[in-house]
């Protein structure tokens, strides 16, 4: 019997390396690396329940298994589940500069010593930094 607009339940990851899997794809990544082997380890132990600190060998071999088979993509401490597609990152938040007043002396050059006075301002036009 199945009933109209019922959802198929994902089985449970039985495997560690489908616990990673299933941690990387249920987090969103903050960055195009994936997500970090921490936040992993952290959501594998509080959402599906396995005790990490005493499996901390099992786990380290369950992430160099994962790479070495192909099903994950490392880039330093970070992983993606390989073949997923890469994640939609908002972009940066850019950075204004306005030159106010320009000096008149010499350029500065590599090693020499100088002093600037500026300061940073919010959209909304609070000083979040100044130095004169």
């Amino acid at each position: 019997i199945t009933m109209a607009g019922a959802k198929k339940s994902t089985p449970a990851p039985k495997t560690l390396l489908d616990k990673i899997i299933y941690a990387i794809r249920a987090q969103p990544p903050k960055n195009p690396n994936g997500v970090s082997r921490t936040a992993i380890t952290k959501y594998i132990q509080s959402e599906l329940d396995v005790d990490t600190k005493k499996g901390s060998a099992q786990l380290k071999n369950a992430f160099k298994k994962g790479v070495e088979k192909g099903k994950l993509t490392q880039t330093g401490q970070s992983f993606r589940v390989a073949g997923d597609p890469m994640p939609d990152l908002p972009e940066e938040a850019k950075i204004k500069t306005d030159d106010l007043k320009e000096g008149t002396g010499p350029a500065a050059e590599a090693g020499d010593t100088v002093v600037m006075k500026y300061e940073g301002k919010l959209d909304d036009g609070s000083v979040f930094d100044a130095a004169s």
